[in-house]
């Protein structure tokens, strides 16, 4: 079993006023995001080819969740593979996807 470290303390750590890292928590979920070390990061663009996706109970809820904190998501949801999926991109550009099962039609676009 992996386990993970879960800082003690608040749930970011910001020196100099510029967040470093953050831990985000919905219900008993939680991740942690880090920003690249400036001596450690990619030369290549960042986000290309990475994406993390996450299986939730409901996509289209936690999209309204996030546009109505301001978090303005640049593709609505659509199904793919019997999936609600709610894609979001991070400000270093890597992609986030939560999806829940659904039996709309495949390539169904949330209309608003």
């Amino acid at each position: 079993m992996t386990r993970w470290w879960i800082p003690e303390g608040p749930d970011e750590y910001e020196p100099n006023g510029r967040i470093r890292w953050c831990r985000l928590e919905l219900g008993d979920a939680a991740l942690m995001l880090p920003e690249f070390m400036p001596s450690r990061r990619p030369k290549d663009a960042l986000g290309t080819g990475a994406s993390v996706s996450f299986a939730c109970e409901d996509a289209l809820a936690l999209y309204r969740e996030f546009k109505s904190r301001g978090i303005a998501p640049r593709n609505r949801p659509f199904v793919g593979n019997g999936l609600w999926v709610a894609p979001l991109t991070d400000p270093d550009g890597y992609r986030i996807d939560f999806s829940s099962p659904t039996d709309a039609p495949e390539e169904t676009e949330l209309a608003e």
